[in-house]
């Protein structure tokens, strides 16, 4: 697709927002109930050459009374996600009371398989339910996104054409909220300028083989996705056979949420089941992967902001115990713990922590490892 079909599509999404949720949301809730929408209408559009099998599947696992299912229900769906409801959207197209509606509608949502149930969850779309039905705007809603106008189906646009338009929505919203300058959203010319600055230099040295990306302050994922692109296109300029895997972390609930969001749509469900994120899961008190290393690794972590909190739950500068944020030098054990009104210092020494020189276990791929923090 053009381009210019990407941004007719983003911009008909846009004018969603505006025809259903004025004056029942702020303009700044808006992306709260859009974006987890359109995810949701992809995967439904996805799904339905497969609903059949997968429920067939479904009814054969609970028969058998076979309580693991996720492996062979994907199987069925043949994605890495799926919907075990007897409903799909367009079922939702006619119904007679929005009472039914709004059941029919949690039926939906409930069938879908745990990692979708992760972004809805983070999104907090249910939170947004009552306020659609009560108004009568959750049949408005449904409809506009099985408008014929826009084809949402693989048949009409494909996984990284999602992506681009996903990102571009995300995009458009920040910049209609006015986000706070890279709280969630760092400028793409930026992001490419530190792949570049990470990749460039070595890539006479990058050798064929699976390298690990990293980043422990994944905000909506593009510093994921354009180190994966800066990567595999300096690959394909020199003949080299390159794959990656994307491995992030992020404490901001809907921000995660966007970002795994964002691998299901380009249909990278294994990298998608390595962000991690939500309330509960800081980089610094509560790293996701402590036995990981990482082949390269980018970030622009919080800069100046407090991280008095971890600090807390880390023990307070006195208790810390922690091996990330400790040096040896000379046989005396200095500490790297910053004061706690601003923790960016504490990203640098968690990705160094990340090193491949830290391996506990035999590396699979060969080449250069490379850490560049945006500050320093």
């Amino acid at each position: 697709m053009s381009n210019g079909d990407l941004n007719w599509i983003a911009n008909f999404i846009w004018g969603i927002a505006d025809d259903v949720l004025r004056d029942l949301f702020k303009r700044g809730k808006y992306p709260d109930v859009i974006l987890p929408m359109f995810v949701l209408r992809r995967m439904d559009a996805v799904l339905e050459p497969t609903k059949k099998a997968v429920l067939e599947t479904k009814a054969f696992l609970d028969s058998q009374g076979i309580t693991e299912q996720k492996a062979p229900l994907a199987d069925a769906a043949g994605q890495a996600f799926y919907n075990t409801s007897k409903f799909a959207l367009r079922d939702m197209k006619s119904r007679g009371s929005q009472q039914q509606l709004l059941a029919d509608f949690e039926d939906w949502l409930n069938g879908f398989s745990p990692n979708v149930q992760d972004i809805i969850e983070n999104f907090k779309f249910r939170n947004q339910l009552s306020t659609l039905s009560k108004a009568d705007a959750l049949g408005t809603l449904i409809n506009k996104f099985l408008d014929p106008d826009i084809d949402l189906s693989p048949a009409g646009i494909d996984n990284h054409a999602m992506g681009t338009v996903f990102e571009e929505l995300v995009r458009k919203f920040n910049e209609e909220n006015n986000e706070e300058a890279g709280e969630h959203w760092t400028p793409r010319d930026a992001v490419r300028l530190m792949a570049n600055l990470i990749f460039l230099p070595i890539a006479h040295l990058i050798k064929s083989g699976t390298y690990l990306l990293f980043d422990g302050a994944a905000g909506t994922g593009g510093m994921l996705t354009v180190g994966e692109e800066t990567l595999l296109h300096i690959g394909v300029g020199r003949g080299l056979q390159i794959s990656t895997n994307l491995y992030g972390q992020e404490i901001n609930p809907e921000t995660y949420a966007i970002c795994k969001a964002d691998m299901l749509l380009k249909g990278e469900g294994e990298n998608a089941d390595h962000i991690v994120g939500g309330a509960e899961w800081s980089t610094l008190s509560h790293d996701a992967f402590p036995a990981q290393a990482f082949d390269f690794m980018l970030s622009n972590p919080p800069y100046g902001k407090s991280w008095k909190k971890d600090l807390e739950a880390m023990g307070g500068k006195d208790g810390m115990r922690d091996p990330r944020f400790k040096v040896m030098h000379n046989g005396e054990e200095l500490s790297l713990v910053t004061r706690s009104s601003d923790g960016q210092l504490l990203f640098l020494a968690n990705g160094l922590q990340d090193e491949p020189q830290h391996r506990t276990r035999q590396p699979h791929r060969r080449g250069p490892q490379r850490v560049i923090p945006l500050h320093r």
